[in-house]
């Protein structure tokens, strides 16, 4: 495995056929990305991602004009192909949770989460949190409250099955229910389930696990993703985690931005196309930077375990479980980040390949031509 140096100009490329790939089915993948340009306008201030009610569609964080098809393909470390503006930092709205699953795993390492299935009440109940713009304390998760949110775990947090009640950063958890129901494994409902028993693409349930993070670290989410992962696998500067315009809370007498998860209301993780390739490669290495372990083995592997609920999603990591989710013919194994507009970045351990895509309309398309380059 070859670990680029910090400037994408000295990162090195190879010639597809050198490392096993065909170059004629790469270029094939390559007019295939850029076909299938998002048909989104440029400014996405009013681009409704989640088909939100009038009055819960105003975005809350950062936003930015998007940039056009882009993208870049890894074989064991090496650029193999590459198309658009890959300096560009553009939005990445829902590969931000990734990104927020990458930083649980670091709080998991340090021995913060004290039982994956626990309660994480157990784990931040102590800790005062005050919402700056109300001045109030949160309690998310107290007992006292709501005994059906004392229940929620870690696990079902990050598996987006915890069934939460309440409203975050004024988005009630309603918003989003039965939103992306897109598994045979995972079936709409009436009524809230218990934790553990529903699956949904719910974006407030993502910002409360950012917040819970930022309780349990005490400290803001990007400064510890920039100082244990993106420093230390040579990231650039230039990528941002935006939270919302009324997300800013108070722990410990330090005032800072709970960041988005989600990011369908803005914010989020916003990065160019080499960064999100620097990080899909420290996940295709298992978590390992160039001999240095950055991400734990254990972590690694439970962050791909097929959530009951539905088979296709590990911790905020989609899943390729039985080829439901990018097909028969792309390894079983493969993994991604994946954001609304196609930003993804796609992981395919078996061929040593990431694929980042941005602004495709068909990221499974792409997927699959890219899996048909490697030769047997």
């Amino acid at each position: 495995m070859y670990f680029p140096p910090p400037d994408p100009a000295r990162w090195e490329r190879r010639e597809p056929e050198s490392l096993g790939l065909d170059s004629v089915a790469l270029e094939i993948a390559l007019e295939f990305a850029i076909d299938s340009d998002m048909p989104w306008p440029e400014d996405l201030t009013h681009v409704s991602v989640s088909d939100d009610p009038p009055e819960y569609a105003e975005k809350l964080g950062k936003m930015r004009p998007r940039g056009g098809p882009a993208g870049i393909v890894l074989k064991d470390g090496y650029i193999v192909h590459e198309w658009g503006d890959l300096d560009r930092v553009d939005v990445t709205f829902s590969a931000s949770k990734s990104y927020l699953a990458t930083v649980a795993g670091l709080a998991f390492d340090r021995g913060l989460i004290s039982d994956i299935d626990g309660p994480v009440v157990a784990d931040i109940g102590h800790v005062e949190i005050c919402e700056v713009v109300t001045g109030q304390v949160m309690t998310p998760f107290s007992p006292s409250q709501n005994g059906h949110n004392a229940q929620i775990t870690w696990r079902q947090l990050l598996q987006q099955t915890s069934e939460w009640e309440g409203t975050l950063w004024d988005r009630p958890d309603t918003v989003d229910w039965n939103r992306s129901l897109d598994s045979d494994d995972s079936k709409g409902r009436e009524v809230r389930q218990n934790p553990g028993m529903h699956w949904e693409y719910n974006d407030v349930r993502v910002n409360l696990c950012a917040l819970s993070l930022a309780a349990l670290l005490g400290e803001p989410l990007p400064d510890v993703l920039r100082r244990d992962v993106m420093e230390p696998i040579g990231a650039s500067s230039t990528w941002e985690w935006h939270g919302y315009r009324n997300s800013k809370i108070e722990i410990g007498g330090r005032q800072f931005e709970s960041v988005s998860g989600g990011a369908h209301w803005g914010g989020g993780v916003h990065i160019n196309s080499y960064d999100h390739a620097r990080f899909g490669q420290l996940f295709l290495n298992g978590g390992v930077w160039d001999g240095r372990r950055l991400i734990s083995e254990r972590w690694f592997e439970m962050m791909r375990e097929p959530c009951s609920e539905n088979a296709s999603y590990g911790f905020m990591w989609w899943l390729n479980t039985g080829g439901i989710r990018y097909g028969e013919s792309v390894p079983h194994e493969l993994f991604a980040a994946s954001g609304a507009g196609g930003n993804t970045v796609n992981i395919d351990p078996e061929h040593g390949l990431v694929t980042v895509t941005r602004w495709c309309d068909d990221v499974p398309g792409v997927v699959q031509l890219v899996s048909a380059a490697v030769k047997e």
